[in-house]
């Protein structure tokens, strides 16, 4: 994955403030967190000399395949339903303190996260995520519980 830096390293550092942020590198960092899209940068969109970044910065910010609104993919493929992650969820933990969406009891999911659904994990209520929203926070507590790496945010 592409850092900040490096994403900097390809705007053209004019420090225009024409996509609302400060300087490009905070361009930079509200690309990595997805608050803003490549077409922001007007500079980078507009100029010619800036296509050949343009496009690269684009393909590394175009919406993933299978991807939630905030980035998170379960590889259902590699998924066996241990249920680390539906554990290790602070907003499940929140909402769910007994571990109902571990699949060890009725379900009472109306704002888990994640939840084991056919001895797979599935995502759900997605906006609940701390990745998500105007307060959101790089949380990866989902992902490094998971022993197959079958839990990604792009």
């Amino acid at each position: 994955m592409t850092n900040a830096m490096e994403i900097y390293q390809m705007l053209p550092k004019t420090n225009c403030k024409k996509c609302g942020k400060t300087s490009c590198m905070a361009f930079a960092v509200a690309l990595m967190t997805r608050e803003l899209t490549p077409d922001a940068c007007l500079p980078l969109k507009e100029e010619p000399k800036y296509k050949d970044s343009y496009e690269k910065i684009s393909s590394l910010f175009k919406p993933s395949e299978g991807a939630t609104e905030t980035g998170l993919i379960v590889h259902e493929d590699l998924c066996f339903g241990c249920g680390n992650c539906v554990v290790a969820c602070p907003v499940n933990v929140a909402n769910d303190p007994y571990g109902v969406g571990s699949g060890n009891a009725p379900k009472n999911t109306s704002k888990l996260i994640l939840a084991i659904e056919e001895g797979i994990v599935k995502a759900r209520n997605v906006d609940e995520c701390r990745r998500f929203g105007k307060n959101k926070i790089l949380c990866n507590g989902c992902i490094v519980t998971c022993p197959v790496e079958a839990i990604e945010f792009v």
